[in-house]
């Protein structure tokens, strides 16, 4: 499965990728989530359930009949994304396990994301399930082990604060931090560049094998795309600094022309991502941002890289 184009599961058909590890894709492709949202099934005769996916009654019953009568004692959330976390409580009702994430979806905001959420700064409608509670908090860390095996949990927050990333051995569920299809979305005040760039640190020095992501196909060069992602990274915001000098000042006028050949159905999202390259320039004294820090000021390069009190 190291080729994206031959990656084709069924919606409701569960697909077994390993020993113990069964893949129940969900019935909601987007140009967000690309087929639709990995659901897996970890263990053989007993179960834990990664990510249950997106409120939707066939995929809830897809799941059921994958688990086919076998006990589930946990549930595990990546994130609090609406693609992600909402069936985790019908799922929950249905076989009795406790759901447990890092927490609300509000946890784990850097102090810079907290202080723009309060001065007004809201997503820029990824999707986040402002309902969501879990039954137990998983802290940075954690251990959590039962007879369908064991998984350490990784908080790598940056796509969004409750992230969190699952080692299974020497595989690793990246939830949507590293994904094949395609790089993940960074949208302020939920998501923060800087936390995402030290996450990719923290990963690059655990060892695996294999990434299953919440998208698309698992990852058979881990570690080649972990890097990926982070030259990405650095050669966008090499772009955005070069529009900067250019005289582009604002969010959007930076979006078009960093972004000239995407789809303008993709503009929104691109300019999120363009944000979030702008509050983490700000946060390492490169750049001001005028009257104050928010989505509509107007950024310079900074003569003198201090950063900002």
């Amino acid at each position: 499965m190291s080729n994206t184009n031959e990656f084709a599961p069924v919606p409701g058909e569960p697909l077994s990728l390993a020993d113990d590890l069964v893949l129940v894709l969900a019935p909601n492709p987007s140009p967000m989530t690309y087929l639709g949202t990995n659901s897996y099934l970890v263990g053989r005769d007993t179960l834990a359930v990664i990510d249950p996916g997106p409120a939707d009654d066939m995929h809830l019953a897809a799941l059921l009949k994958a688990i086919n009568g076998r006990p589930v004692e946990h549930i595990l959330l990546t994130h609090s994304h609406l693609d992600h976390s909402p069936l985790a409580r019908p799922l929950a009702r249905a076989t009795g396990a406790p759901v447990l994430a890092f927490g609300d979806s509000s946890a784990g905001r850097s102090a810079a994301m907290m202080q723009l959420a309060q001065d007004g700064l809201v997503g820029g409608g990824e999707g986040i399930d402002p309902d969501f509670q879990p039954d137990q908090i998983v802290t940075d860390g954690a251990v959590i082990a039962g007879n369908w095996g064991t998984v350490t949990a990784h908080h790598t927050p940056g796509h969004i604060g409750n992230h969190l990333c699952f080692a299974w051995g020497d595989a690793m569920f990246t939830g949507d931090h590293v994904m094949g299809w395609a790089s993940s979305l960074v949208s302020p005040p939920d998501g923060d560049l800087t936390d995402f760039m030290a996450s990719c640190d923290r990963l690059a020095a655990i060892k695996s094998t294999i990434y299953y992501p919440g998208h698309g196909a698992p990852i058979q060069l881990p570690m080649d795309r972990l890097q990926w992602l982070i030259t990405h990274r650095k050669g966008r915001e090499a772009q955005i600094l070069r529009a900067l000098s250019q005289g582009h000042s604002t969010t959007t006028a930076i979006t078009q022309t960093v972004y000239d050949d995407v789809q303008p159905a993709l503009l929104p999202a691109a300019e999120r991502n363009v944000l979030a390259h702008l509050i983490d320039l700000y946060g390492r004294g490169m750049i001001t941002a005028q009257p104050a820090l928010s989505a509509q000021a107007e950024f310079n390069i900074r003569k003198t890289k201090t950063p900002p009190a």
